[in-house]
C-alpha cells in the first residue's frame, strides 16, 4: 500500500465550518542547532533522538502513525474520530498504526480492533534515554508516510518527539497550549512539521478539537460525536444479585477528591433504594481509607477497590446500574460505555475534558459543578494551605446536588426499561 498524500501544508484547504486554520513556526539554522531555553533533559535525550532520526531505514514510507500519548479519559475522548481518518487520510485500517501508553494497553485489542496497536511505557520514555532510544528506533524502523498528532494538551519531549524522530516524510499536528516554559521545546519541534492544524482557543473541549482536527485533514466538515467504545460482554467480577451502583472515590490528584464522606452518604442512599454499591479504585489515590470503614460491613456494599484490573473495571462499570465517580480516567470509560454516569468536575481546566460540549453529550452523563470566580487556574490553586487539600471548587459541591443528578439517571434508565418492556409485551401480542 503506498502512502496517502496530504494537501499542501500551507493555505490547505479546510472544512468550512471546521473552525481550523494552519498555522506555521519559523526558526533559524542557526536556532535549532543551539536551541535556547532547553531543559537539560532535552540535552540529555538528544544525542539518542537525533541517532534515531538518522537511522536508515531501507523500505518504503508507508502508512499512517497516529501518536496518542495521554491517558486513559483522554483516549476515549479521541476514540471515535480514529474511525475517520482512514477517509481522511487515504489508507485503509490496516494502514493505521496507533502508538498508544501502556496504562490503557490491556484494552488496546476490543478497543481499537481493526487498527495495529503498540503501547509503551510513557513514563519510563520519559525519564531513561536508554529505553527511549529502544523506542525511538523501533518508531523509526516503522517507516510511516505520515506521522500524526493532534493532542491539544500534550508534552512536547514525548508527543511532539515522536513524531519528529518517526522521521515521516509528511507530519501534521495541532497546534498546542504552550506555556512559557515548554515555548522553546515546542518551537523546535513545530518548527520542523509540515502542516499545524489549529483547533481553537483554550478552553475548546478536546472532542470538538479531534472533529476540527480530522475536518482540516479531509476537507470537509465530520460532525462531533460523543465518546463511544467497544467492549467485551463479560460478566462483572461481582455475584449476581440486585443491581449495583459504582463509586469511585480516588483521584491521583489529592485536590479533585470529593470528600470520602460525601460518597458514604451517597452510598446509604443507594442501599435504601435498594441497590448494592461497589467501591473501586486504587487505594493509594484514596486518602484516607478509614472513611468508608463504618459502611463496608454493610450487606450490599463491596470493596473492590485495588482488587480489579483494567479490563474488569471496565466489565464492572459496562453491567452498572449507575456510576458516580470523580474526573479521571474512569469518567470517561463509564460514559463511553453507556453507563448511566455523575462526574463531579472543578474547575481547573473546566470545558476542555469536561463538562462535555452540547453537540456530543450523551444522556447517560451528568456533570456536577460549582463555579467559582477562579475557574481556570489549572489546578493552581492558591486557596489551599497545602497540595493534600481538596480544591474549594469541588468540595463546595454539596451533596443533594450530586443525588439529584444521581436520581435523574435512574430515573430515566427506569423508564427506558419500562418502554422496553412494554414494547416485547406488544410485540408478543401481535404475535
Amino acid at each position: 500500500m503506498s502512502g496517502p498524500v496530504l494537501p499542501d501544508p500551507i493555505g490547505a484547504p479546510m472544512a468550512p465550518d471546521s473552525g481550523a486554520f494552519s498555522r506555521r513556526f519559523r526558526t533559524t539554522a542557526f536556532w535549532r542547532a543551539l536551541p535556547a531555553g532547553m531543559r537539560r533533559r532535552w540535552w540529555l535525550f538528544r544525542p539518542f533522538d537525533m541517532i534515531a532520526r538518522h537511522w536508515p531505514v531501507f523500505r518504503k514510507p508507508n502508512g499512517v502513525l497516529v501518536v496518542r500519548m495521554d491517558g486513559i479519559g483522554d483516549m476515549v475522548l479521541f476514540r471515535r474520530t480514529l474511525d475517520h481518518y482512514a477517509d481522511a487520510f487515504g489508507v485503509g485500517r490496516t494502514g493505521i498504526t496507533v502508538l498508544g501508553c501502556e496504562s490503557w494497553g490491556k484494552l488496546a485489542d476490543p478497543v481499537f480492533a481493526g487498527y495495529r496497536v503498540i503501547t509503551i511505557d510513557e513514563h519510563a520514555f520519559a525519564r531513561n534515554p536508554f529505553y527511549r532510544f529502544k523506542v525511538a528506533l523501533r518508531v523509526r524502523r516503522m517507516a510511516p508516510a505520515v506521522a500524526v498528532c493532534d493532542s491539544y494538551m500534550r508534552r512536547a519531549l514525548m508527543a511532539d518527539s515522536l513524531v519528529w524522530m518517526s522521521a515521516a516524510p509528511q507530519t501534521v499536528v495541532s497546534a498546542p497550549f504552550v506555556s512559557e516554559r515548554t515555548r522553546p521545546e515546542f518551537t523546535y519541534y513545530l518548527s520542523q512539521v509540515g502542516r499545524i492544524v489549529d483547533t481553537g482557543p483554550y478552553p475548546t473541549h478536546e472532542i470538538i478539537r479531534h472533529y476540527r482536527f480530522v475536518s482540516a485533514i479531509a476537507g470537509r466538515t465530520i460532525r462531533p460525536e460523543a465518546p463511544r467504545i467497544a467492549w467485551r460482554d463479560q460478566p462483572p467480577p461481582v455475584v449476581a444479585g440486585a443491581p449495583y451502583a459504582v463509586l469511585n472515590p480516588g483521584s491521583n490528584e489529592p485536590g479533585r477528591r470529593w470528600p470520602l464522606a460525601s460518597y458514604v452518604a451517597v452510598a446509604k442512599r443507594l442501599l435504601k433504594r435498594g441497590f448494592r454499591v461497589v467501591f473501586v479504585g486504587q487505594p493509594g489515590d484514596w486518602g484516607d481509607r478509614h472513611g468508608i470503614a463504618g459502611i463496608v460491613g454493610h450487606a450490599g456494599v463491596i470493596d473492590l477497590a485495588g482488587r480489579t484490573d483494567l479490563p474488569q473495571l471496565l466489565d464492572l462499570i459496562k453491567n452498572a446500574a449507575l456510576m458516580v465517580t470523580n474526573d479521571t480516567g474512569p469518567a470517561h470509560l463509564g460514559i463511553a460505555l453507556g453507563c448511566p454516569t455523575v462526574v463531579i468536575v472543578g474547575g481547573g481546566h473546566f470545558g476542555s475534558f469536561v463538562p462535555y460540549p452540547a453537540e456530543a453529550a450523551p444522556a447517560n452523563a451528568r456533570f456536577v459543578y460549582q463555579r467559582m470566580e477562579c475557574y481556570h487556574c489549572f489546578w493552581r490553586c492558591h486557596k489551599r494551605a497545602d497540595k493534600f487539600q481538596v480544591f474549594p471548587c469541588i468540595g463546595e459541591i454539596g451533596e443533594e446536588k450530586v443525588w439529584r443528578e444521581c436520581e435523574s439517571l435512574l430515573a430515566a434508565a427506569a423508564g427506558a426499561a419500562a418502554g422496553e418492556g412494554a414494547d416485547k409485551t406488544a410485540s408478543a401480542g401481535q404475535r
